[in-house]
């Protein structure tokens, strides 16, 4: 019976994190230099894998986390 609820559990886990990947902003344009949120220079890395990118990737996991 423990084996059920732990395998619903995972169901709903596994489910979640699709409409978490599902509804994540899709970037476009030019990235910013700096963050919007904290000012920080954004780095070249980051800028060229996301483009588009507006927040640091400490703001950025700041604001997912609060979505």
């Amino acid at each position: 019976m423990d084996e059920r609820y732990i395998e619903l559990a995972e169901q709903v886990q596994a489910a979640q994190l699709q409409r978490a990947i599902d509804s994540r902003v899709r970037y476009q344009g030019v990235s910013a230099l700096e963050c919007d949120d904290c000012g920080d220079k954004i780095p070249e890395a980051r800028r060229q894998a996301v483009p588009g990118c507006r927040l640091c990737v400490d703001c950025q996991s700041l604001a997912e986390v609060r979505r």
